[in-house]
């Protein structure tokens, strides 16, 4: 018995080799015609019984053929033991074929032959037997043209903005100030006051060339209930310099500069005085001069020294000219002197929001009295309260030789006495228009 069962062993192993030669794949399927195979074996030991009664129900379709009970529990047994460690048996009880049972046998193993030396081998084929692949395709899509096309013309855009060489600074401001009394024990006198001031910039640098001009003015009056109208303020600034230096790295360039200042409307030393103390061009002050100006773009600070600066004093009024006002010779309406001029501005944010601008001028006269040094000198904060409300805090000092107090003595004369330092003071609040 033992030798029939090794010839069906042998036979299904060469079937299956076969086929596995013939097919080399992971989804290799075998289905082998059981009746065939067990009708080969000795009859003799089909007609012995190999299980217990209570074996024989192994197959489910056992009742479907009652003349054969013994073949059914011997091809699962001969199956479940001779090719359960080299294949996966899969018996399907609900199909039957043309010859008998339904039984797919799939190998466990994949045999592959070494070309080279013939040896065979036997890999374990991968438990995932379903594998996609992407397919591509390539084709070309048609596009139709219903309209000609037509040439269009494409408008450059440049990628960078061109340096901008020149700034421009401007404002308009008015500053008021108001006290109002009613029985107040204290006593006072009612006031308004207002300044308007305003101030242009055109400021143009590019590589070598440095060119600064500005234009300031300011107005103020203040009027009191016994006394009038009286003027606080007047002013008007016009000045420009030029500068040229030889490379890109020097601080300093060879400059020169104009400055020009005079006033409004007449002034008077008292308001119930008829007889104004100075005009509009008397007096009038003009610097022109070359020199050297040391300038830091990035600290907003600058320094020009002049040792040859024209001042021109003008007093365009027959009165004060034959008076000799302003240091004029009496009867002439100018005066010319050569000197050295010294001017510094530094303008710096001490704290947020709060700015201030130093402004100093010194000149002093070669002919006439050298060492003798006029003073211009304008201190301002300016205090931001937001885009449109500002406050500010101004003192301007002047003392110019040429420039004599007058004083009425006890006995009603005019006197004429020396120079004397002239200060301003101002504190105000009030709105600022930037454009």
């Amino acid at each position: 018995m033992s030798k029939t069962i090794k010839i069906l062993f042998l036979a299904l192993f060469f079937i299956t080799s076969a086929r596995a030669q013939i097919k080399d794949s992971v989804d290799v399927k075998i289905a082998i015609d059981t009746m065939a195979l067990v009708q080969s074996i000795d009859s003799s030991y089909l007609q012995r019984p190999l299980y217990p009664e209570e074996d024989k129900m192994l197959d489910s379709l056992q009742g479907s053929i009652p003349e054969q009970p013994q073949m059914i529990s011997v091809e699962r047994a001969l199956l479940d033991s001779l090719l359960s460690p080299y294949y996966n048996i899969e018996i399907d009880s609900t199909k039957e074929n043309d010859l008998g049972r339904y039984i797919v046998i799939t190998p466990k193993y994949r045999m592959t032959i070494d070309p080279y030396s013939g040896d065979t081998s036997y890999v374990p084929i991968p438990k995932k037997l379903d594998y996609f692949t992407q397919l591509k395709s390539v084709g070309i899509d048609t596009v139709g043209f219903y309209n000609a096309i037509e040439l269009v013309q494409i408008k450059r855009t440049k990628k960078a903005r061109d340096p901008v060489w020149w700034k421009h600074e401007n404002s308009v401001g008015l500053d008021l100030n108001e006290v109002a009394f009613v029985n107040w024990n204290a006593g006072g006198q009612n006031s308004i006051s207002g300044l308007f001031k305003v101030f242009f910039a055109r400021n143009y640098e590019k590589l070598y060339t440095l060119w600064n001009n500005e234009i300031s003015a300011r107005y103020g009056l203040n009027n009191q209930q016994n006394t009038g109208l009286i003027k606080t303020d007047d002013e008007i600034r016009i000045s420009s310099s030029f500068g040229y230096r030889k490379d890109t790295i020097s601080k300093w360039y060879f400059s020169s500069q104009f400055n020009f200042r005079t006033q409004f409307t007449d002034g008077y030393k008292e308001p119930d005085d008829e007889d104004p103390i100075s005009r509009f061009f008397a007096p009038a002050y003009l610097h022109l001069g070359i020199g050297s100006k040391y300038y830091l773009k990035d600290d907003l600070f600058s320094i020009y020294m002049s040792p040859l600066t024209l001042k021109a004093t003008y007093v365009f009024d027959e009165k004060l000219s034959n008076e000799g006002a302003f240091g004029v010779t009496p009867g002439e309406n100018s005066r010319h002197e050569l000197g050295i001029l010294i001017r510094s501005k530094w303008e710096k944010e001490i704290f947020k929001n709060v700015a201030m601008v130093n402004d100093l001028e010194l000149y002093t006269d070669y002919i006439n009295n050298f060492g003798n040094i006029d003073v211009d000198w304008v201190l301002s904060f300016q205090f931001k309260i937001n885009k449109v409300f500002q406050a500010s805090f101004r003192t301007h000092l002047i003392y110019d030789d040429d420039i004599k107090i007058k004083e009425t003595n006890e006995d009603g004369e005019v006197e004429t006495l020396g120079a004397r330092v002239q200060l301003k003071q101002q504190l105000g609040i009030g709105i600022i228009y930037n454009f």
